[in-house]
């Protein structure tokens, strides 16, 4: 290794680990993952051992409900927690409505082929829906649209991905969802759950890792204002 190349190496390294910890923020990290699972896991364990949907939905959602207090205890972000006691309090409706224990988890359903279009639709239309989830997170908000096109093509092949792979789920499922039982269904639905975020997560930091750096829009916007004050404070001394 040459003098040369250290330095692009530790910069590549720097990039994967900021591109690491970003996603960890915002996909919640293994807490994140743990409160995805855990009502569900908690509602079709309950209801395999005594096919009672109320105790199945009570329980589900009084779990959600004390992930956000653990949340708000520690005095951690909570947006993941919440997410879950809203996905879970849908599920609980939709079931107690219909009296089939399958619709608790029929909101979910939907909402990830939404979000699987969505991820689609948005790189087709030239905006990726990853980079609107990250590019604040990298502190490029939209930068990345005009000004780094190689980070935009990076956050279209995640996007893709995340879409492909949201609707490779809903493919599995649905049918899934008019011929399975209930705890046939619930089972496959756990352990859809993880692998396939795991694989996009995994897919978006490929991508992101190879990609060129995120401009910091922050910092510009702190130089231009420190430049700024720099020129008033200068015409006000040749004053």
């Amino acid at each position: 290794m040459t003098s040369l190349d250290k330095p692009t190496q530790d910069a590549q390294q720097d990039a994967r680990a900021v591109t690491e910890a970003a996603l960890f923020e915002a996909f919640g990290g293994v807490r994140g993952m743990v409160e995805t699972v855990a009502p569900g896991l908690l509602f079709v364990t309950i209801y395999t051992i005594n096919k009672d949907l109320h105790m199945s939905a009570i329980a589900a959602l009084a779990v959600s409900l004390v992930l956000v207090v653990v949340r708000l205890a520690m005095k951690d972000t909570v947006k993941h927690a919440f997410s879950g006691v809203f996905g879970v309090a849908f599920g609980v409706v939709f079931a107690m409505m219909t009296g089939n224990a399958k619709d608790f988890y029929l909101p979910g359903m939907l909402y990830t082929l939404g979000l699987g279009l969505a991820y689609i639709i948005t790189t087709l239309c030239g905006v990726p829906l990853i980079g609107l989830i990250l590019g604040p997170v990298f502190k490029e908000n939209l930068s990345w649209r005009t000004r780094n096109p190689g980070r935009k093509k990076a956050y279209a092949k995640a996007s893709y991905a995340w879409g492909a792979i949201l609707l490779t789920k809903c493919a599995i499922l649905f049918p899934l969802y008019w011929w399975a039982d209930t705890t046939q269904f619930g089972w496959v639905l756990i352990a859809l759950k993880i692998p396939p975020f795991l694989l996009a997560v995994w897919l978006t930091w490929v991508f992101l890792a190879k990609a060129p750096a995120p401009i910091d829009v922050f910092a510009e916007m702190e130089a231009a204002e420190k430049a700024e004050k720099e020129r008033e404070a200068a015409a006000r001394s040749g004053d």
